[in-house]
């Protein structure tokens, strides 16, 4: 695999040929800045060649709102247009950004259960791309938040996953209160319903996924900062490793203060 590219952190200094190769969706997008640089219309267009006038606008209505928003809403859209069956275009399309409208438009399907979401939503989980991987924890999260248990027991098995990425979903997906999501007040109230997942990673050998379990038990914190002192109290004693000592420091970087 060919090293990430640099990308550029400002919109105004987006080339004009890697802007017209991202809304072509020949490109991938490698800051958060390229991503909203994107027309959604003509990256929609030459990723659905089939797509007709109305939707085409439908798509061009959502040019204001966020970008949380749009993706979700073009997800949506998609979905309406091409059904289930023909969601694998969008799947394995080169664009990040089309395939995080597949994220949203797994998440939204109808009448499937929490197993058939999160069977569907794991390549997208352990994809290569950063902002696939954070699309995909965010367009299921609502379904594993209203079926907490149920997700928690889901995702046990995720947690002991080769892969450092889905480990990384499982705790990113349900932390209490996340990034550009909705709080989970359960996990808030009572972080430890979460331990089944938190306690195979104590010690886990990816910063990633340290990072992720370190921002969980900060989330947890800022309401339940006795329990993360405690927990991370015996975290230490039970695994004196550098990973447990850099996660226990990240989780109590605010409780320090």
């Amino acid at each position: 695999m060919t090293e990430p590219r640099t990308g550029f952190s400002r919109r105004s200094d987006i080339p004009s040929e890697l802007l017209a190769q991202l809304n072509a969706g020949t490109a991938e997008s490698a800051t958060l800045a390229e991503t909203l640089a994107i027309d959604f219309c003509l990256l929609a267009q030459a990723a659905v060649p089939d797509l007709p006038t109305p939707t085409i606008l439908q798509i061009q209505e959502l040019a204001d709102r966020g970008i949380t928003r749009r993706m979700q809403a073009v997800g949506a859209i998609l979905l309406g247009h091409l059904g289930e069956e023909r969601l694998p275009l969008l799947l394995a399309h080169h664009s990040d950004t089309v395939r995080g409208w597949a994220c949203y438009a797994i998440g939204l399907t109808p009448k499937l259960n929490l197993k058939t979401h999160l069977e569907r939503i794991q390549p997208l989980a352990d994809d290569h791309h950063f902002g696939v991987r954070e699309w995909a924890w965010m367009s299921v999260r609502p379904h594993l938040a209203n079926n907490l248990g149920h997700a928690i027991t889901r995702l046990q098995s995720w947690v002991n996953h080769d892969s450092a990425n889905i480990r990384r979903f499982a705790t990113e997906s349900l932390r209490p209160r996340g990034v550009w999501c909705s709080h989970i007040e359960a996990l808030k109230a009572k972080p430890e319903l979460a331990l089944p997942l938190l306690e195979p990673l104590k010690s886990d050998s990816s910063k990633y996924v340290q990072d992720s379990v370190g921002n969980w038990l900060n989330d947890a914190g800022k309401s339940q900062a006795t329990w993360v002192h405690q927990l991370c109290k015996r975290w230490m004693a039970e695994s004196p490793t550098l990973e447990t000592a850099r996660i226990c420091n990240h989780a109590t970087r605010n409780l320090r203060r």
